[in-house]
């Protein structure tokens, strides 16, 4: 007789617990455009070929019609009761300004500045006590002292007047030239009032010309006033006191006194100052 007990099922082989587990220990695929660069700009297909696989030539000549969109109402005609209204008017739905301005409105513009607000930019080789040699206004070709630079934007410089004549003044950076020369004036001080206006000449205002005074009046003849001799005399003092404690001393004296020029082949761009 046949074994009736129930055969034993085979163990099904277990099922991956988590999906994405298995996944990790596949490759991730890189997905490619159809048509890719091979390299040095030659593409797998041409543009031939790629207008054929895309069925470029289906689209051709196809448009699709613009969607209509409905006008707005500006304005709409309304009915007028009596004989001599005309019966209809047109009436605008967005109803206009009453009144409109004569003239247009100043708008501020903030980036338009006066000059006097502009910021200066002074050469980083232009600090105060480096010997400049002038090269223009009446003393060019003198050798001066830098003081300070002003919130013009300007230079003060002084010869010193008692070794080379050059009183104080101001001038454009433009037309220095910077040498490596440098007069240690940390324990000078310019006084508060020798600024921008203090170089500002003062001009009287003309009488009315009458007969025969046509040519009387010459034209004033600049004379320095009894407080800019005090001032000069005072920074003078100062610069020549710090000259004096140098070790080259003598050397800078006759450096300051003498004036700058060039001989035959000798060009200010390759020299060292």
């Amino acid at each position: 007789m046949a074994d009736t007990k129930a055969k034993t099922a085979a163990p099904k082989a277990a099922a991956p617990k988590d999906a994405a587990s298995a996944k990790k220990g596949e490759k991730k695929r890189v997905s490619r455009p159809r048509n890719y660069d091979l390299g040095n700009g030659v593409y797998r297909f041409s543009r031939s070929r790629m207008y054929h696989k895309k069925a470029i030539y289906k689209f051709i000549g196809k448009k699709t019609p613009k969607k209509e969109v409905p006008k707005k109402l500006v304005s709409i005609e309304k009915k007028i009761n009596g004989e001599k209204n005309g019966g209809t008017r047109t009436v605008l739905l967005k109803k206009r300004k009453a009144n409109y301005p004569t003239s247009d409105p100043i708008v501020p513009h903030p980036t338009k500045r006066c000059f006097k607000d502009h910021t200066r930019y002074i050469r980083p080789s232009l600090k105060p006590g480096t010997v400049l040699i002038l090269l223009a206004g009446p003393h060019k070709g003198k050798r001066v002292v830098l003081l300070k630079a002003l919130k013009s934007g300007l230079l003060l410089v002084t010869g010193p007047f008692l070794i080379n004549a050059c009183p104080m003044r101001r001038i454009n950076q433009i037309y220095v030239i910077a040498t490596s020369t440098r007069i240690n004036l940390s324990g000078f001080k310019l006084p508060k009032h020798i600024n921008d206006d203090y170089f500002k000449r003062k001009h009287e205002k003309r009488a009315k010309k009458e007969e025969g005074d046509i040519f009387a009046k010459k034209k004033e003849e600049y004379k320095p006033s009894e407080q800019r001799k005090v001032d000069q005399k005072v920074i003078d003092k100062a610069v020549i006191d710090a000259i004096k404690k140098s070790a080259d001393k003598k050397v800078l004296f006759a450096y300051l006194a003498s004036m700058f020029g060039l001989r035959s082949s000798q060009y200010p761009h390759r020299m060292k100052f």
